[in-house]
């Protein structure tokens, strides 16, 4: 890593990136380096700076990423050689954003210098919470992310890419028409059940992209992308998708989130 300052753009859906990301940074400002953390779904992407390492964090979604998460990293602006490194968090697998992404980033002028993949606790509609391998989960994924962050500072990192299968995935699963028809299928709806909704406003203040409005209940438009917030914070479980029996799951308390949240009562039952 050559420049001395990182700017590191993030989005946490129910909290493994951050975590993951907290120990990255720790790691860097042992080694005197300067991290500025932004949260993507608040920046304009053409204003962010390129004479800085530029650090994108981000979960794995549907194989790939968030709609909105692409969006932004196609408008970041152009440059000549800025460095860049990425990290995520998934389940089990990814096919579409490892190379695809450091394909787009090349293309606009970028050093891609580094990329990782980390297994974290399974968020995907978990029908009981199995503390004990979530814990064991969770350390090797942060001590993964410890020496992913030593192998940055000192050079060690690499950004890899399999043209041909990467982008056959990002083909198959990043395209309008799937992430449409995969947000609006059976057993990905979501209702509110109106007997347990406080309308305490929470689901409106985590949705990354304002797809839900407070009217007596919260109200969900069609531009939901299934980032799980709403489903893994609601206080008082009245957010759930149709028919289906799961236990919300969550790593980090909603306001840690959204800094700018102010923390309603029911929030603070969490």
């Amino acid at each position: 890593m050559k420049k001395s300052e990182i700017d590191l753009y993030y989005y946490s859906g129910t909290g493994n990136t951050l975590l993951v990301m907290k120990e990255m940074v720790r790691v860097f400002e042992e080694n005197g380096i300067p991290v500025r953390m932004h949260r993507i779904e608040e920046t304009d992407p053409a204003a962010v700076s390129t004479d800085t390492t530029l650090g994108l964090a981000f979960p794995v979604s549907f194989q790939s990423t968030f709609p909105f998460l692409w969006n932004f990293f196609r408008a970041l602006p152009g440059c000549n050689g800025t460095e860049v490194f990425m990290i995520d968090t998934m389940m089990s697998f990814s096919g579409a954003i490892v190379g695809p992404l450091k394909k787009t980033l090349e293309r606009k002028g970028y050093h891609c210098i580094g990329a990782k993949e980390i297994v974290m606790p399974s968020n995907w509609f978990p029908r009981r919470i199995d503390e004990k391998k979530n814990e064991a989960t969770m350390e090797e994924g942060l001590e993964q992310a410890r020496m992913y962050a030593h192998d940055l500072v000192h050079g060690r990192s690499v950004w890899g890419r399999i043209p041909v299968l990467s982008d056959l995935f990002y083909g198959l699963c990043c395209n309008d028409y799937m992430m449409k028809n995969v947000n609006t299928a059976p057993g990905r709806r979501i209702e509110v059940d109106r007997d347990k909704c406080v309308a305490c406003g929470l689901c409106v203040s985590l949705c990354p992209v304002g797809n839900i409005t407070m009217n007596e209940t919260p109200e969900w438009s069609d531009q939901c992308e299934t980032c799980m917030r709403c489903l893994s914070f609601c206080p008082t479980g009245a957010v759930r998708i149709t028919n289906k029996d799961f236990t919300p799951y969550r790593a980090v308390k909603a306001k840690e989130l959204v800094e700018t949240h102010r923390p309603t009562d029911c929030e603070n039952r969490n």
